[in-house]
């Protein structure tokens, strides 16, 4: 049975760092793209920076561009992000997404089940 947990959540101030973890169980983690979204109160879920199953490819959102660094460890089954220069509109339930194709329209998709990241004075 596959599973996604996440670590590394937090209360820190603005300007301030947190590193998050997901570790994965129960999959051929090197054959998943890795994704962690956000979601904030009231709002939709949103994709936050994502990483080839390689490692060999990340893309980010706008909004964590130069602040955000996704990484991944294919021998620890572990992806991480690095969040650095914290925000308050940072502040979200922090979820880790795998995803990997199972057809020509398909795919597996794992979630996990969230940590909180809380950005404030």
């Amino acid at each position: 049975q596959a599973q996604l947990v996440e670590s590394g959540g937090g209360l820190v101030q603005p300007g301030g760092s947190l590193r998050l973890s997901c570790a994965a169980s129960g999959l051929t983690f090197s054959s998943y793209a890795m994704t962690w979204y956000r979601q904030a109160p009231g709002k939709e879920r949103e994709l936050v920076a994502s990483i080839t199953s390689a490692g060999d490819s990340t893309a980010y959102a706008d909004s964590v561009k130069g602040r955000f660094t996704i990484s991944r460890d294919n021998t620890k089954n572990t992806v991480y992000l690095q969040m650095n220069t914290l925000k308050p509109e940072d502040t979200a339930v922090y979820y880790c997404n795998a995803k990997r194709p199972a057809g020509l329209q398909s795919s597996y998709i794992y979630w996990g089940q969230g940590t909180q990241v809380t950005v404030s004075s």
